[in-house]
């Protein structure tokens, strides 16, 4: 149990949570593809509400990975220099997921 705890990382923990949540990943995908508006955003993430874009902008602005932008009437999201960073996990995951979907069954919906 020991050799256990000593891999345990709260930093990682934390990192895998916060992409893990439900639509995080997919948001954060959407606004490395360049989404900013809040319409395009969740336009571009099927089965997306207004509400649950809503919470995990605000959770992702409160961290430091987004920042709200509101210098037009237009309310407008930019992922910070810390947001950008996860350009090539997001890119790896991808690949792991090709991977995963021609040799494994469906994962169940949640």
């Amino acid at each position: 149990m020991e050799e256990r705890d000593a891999d345990y990382c709260p930093h990682f923990h934390r990192a895998i949570e916060l992409i893990g949540r439900r639509w995080t990943g997919a948001i954060l995908q959407s606004m490395l593809g360049g989404q900013t508006r809040f319409s395009d955003i969740r336009d571009s993430v099927p089965g997306l509400s207004d509400r649950m874009l809503a919470e995990r902008l605000k959770e992702l602005d409160e961290i430091g990975v987004v920042n709200r932008c509101t210098e037009t009437r237009d309310v407008n999201y930019y992922l910070t220099d810390v947001g950008r960073q996860i350009q090539p996990v997001m890119d790896s995951v991808a690949v792991w997921a090709e991977q995963l979907a021609g040799q494994a069954p469906p994962l169940p919906s949640t």
